[in-house]
């Protein structure tokens, strides 16, 4: 790996022969004798380093023991950019373009994708071992076939795919968990059914949100060609290497021809007319940045339409999920107003039967009184004839029954229930 030439693996630790080897490396490259960088306080071991995964372009893979300045100084990165692949932060979903790489963090994978290798934060997660391995098969397979695509959007065409894949089957899995919950409360609403939903759909909110950053980061990205452009790092490494070569041969070749041409001697035109020509050629390749700068690609001449395409693809497959969780979202929310609903019904059943109740509990309470009444110790006329209380017992409860079905008449015609 030539932008990590400065590593060395510890003493008495062989390079793996075979293409998926670990190599564990130091910064210092002497192990605890020393540091290797000349006024450079030496830290603890190991403090500061994390793990990465280098896969090159030949599907060739090792374990790394890098620092945040090495990766810097590597792939020409500030250090707010290796702050978002840092797994104890929590940031949202990113695809930057920088001038020698592409640091792309979605969801668990989490990398630096140049133009001829790809630095993996390397983590016991599936997804992480599954990018490795499928993308070093894809690259040692297609090794000797020409594709379409360069190395970086080969590497970050397989970070779309399997975060799509990822999210697509946690959303599935999600479908099948929610719909029979949520038939089982329409049918049975109590505690233990109530609880489950409002556990699925926290959860369901949650991946909502982690869903919908991975789809607003890719619109972003196609919102802005500036940005796109600045992905096409192989490219802009050819027109950095022929800047080079271009200047290389302007400081070399003129000046042999001024040495070998004299003062007095007739300048031959096919001479001139071929330095020009070989010139012409070399800056041929060289387009002006949208910055002005050779080593950035053109804003205007850039063709992009390759990227975007890709951005297309797995826009529409994340924009797929997104629309299956809020249609799940939105079958929450009608269980959750069918439920509403019954509790409504349920309550004004209630309301209903406490009204009736209530109106029988006043007439019957007339009847108490007027039986109370008679049932005072107090002279009366009436109390001379024998069967006078019965007569006034049996008047008073056919008053109070045609009271209660007045009341009854009367709510239906207030509509209050239907009878």
């Amino acid at each position: 790996m030539e932008g990590f030439q400065g590593l060395h693996a510890p003493a008495g630790v062989p390079e793996p022969a075979s293409s998926h080897g670990n190599v564990r490396l130091n910064l210092d490259g002497y192990g605890n004798r020393g540091s290797g960088f000349p006024g450079l306080k030496k830290r603890g071991h190991g403090h500061g380093n994390r793990s990465w995964i280098k896969i090159d372009q030949d599907g060739n893979s090792k374990i790394l023991e890098l620092d945040k300045a090495t990766i810097m100084r590597h792939c020409s990165l500030p250090s707010r950019d290796l702050r978002l692949l840092d797994p104890l932060f929590i940031y949202p979903s990113t695809i930057l373009g920088r001038e020698k790489a592409i640091v792309v963090s979605l969801e668990q994978i989490r990398c630096i994708i140049t133009a001829d290798e790809v630095i993996l934060m390397n983590s016991l997660d599936g997804c992480v071992v599954q990018y490795m391995s499928e993308f070093c098969k894809r690259l040692q397979k297609n090794r000797e076939q020409a594709e379409d695509l360069p190395f970086e959007f080969r590497a970050l065409e397989l970070a779309l795919d399997l975060t799509c894949m990822s999210l697509d089957a946690q959303v599935k899995d999600l479908e099948l968990e929610v719909y029979p919950v949520l038939d089982e409360l329409a049918t049975s609403i109590n505690t233990h059914n109530l609880e489950r939903v409002r556990r699925l759909k926290g959860h369901l909110l949650a991946l909502t949100q982690r869903v919908q950053r991975v789809h607003d980061e890719i619109e972003h990205l196609m919102d802005d060609d500036g940005d796109m452009a600045e992905m096409y790092l192989t490219e802009k490494r050819e027109r950095s290497e022929a800047y080079a070569l271009g200047d290389m041969y302007f400081q070399n070749d003129i000046p042999s021809e001024g040495r070998v041409v004299s003062k007095s001697a007739p300048v031959s035109p096919v001479r001139s007319i071929s330095g020009a020509q070989k010139l012409q050629r070399a800056f041929s390749n060289i387009s002006p940045s949208k910055h002005g700068s050779l080593m950035s690609s053109s804003s205007n001449g850039e063709n992009i339409d390759q990227l975007e395409m890709l951005l297309e693809a797995y826009f529409a497959a994340i924009d797929n999920t997104l629309s299956k969780l809020f249609s799940l979202k939105e079958y929450i929310d009608d269980t959750e107003d069918l439920i509403n609903i019954k509790l409504g019904n349920v309550q004004n059943q209630l309301i209903q039967f406490e009204l009736l109740l209530t109106a029988a509990t006043f007439v019957t309470t007339i009847f108490a009184v007027v039986t109370g009444i008679f049932g005072m110790n107090f002279v009366a006329s009436i109390f001379d004839y024998p069967y006078a209380f019965n007569w006034v017992l049996i008047i008073t409860g056919l008053a109070c029954v045609f009271l209660y079905f007045c009341f009854l008449f009367y709510f239906r015609y207030k509509k209050v229930f239907p009878l």
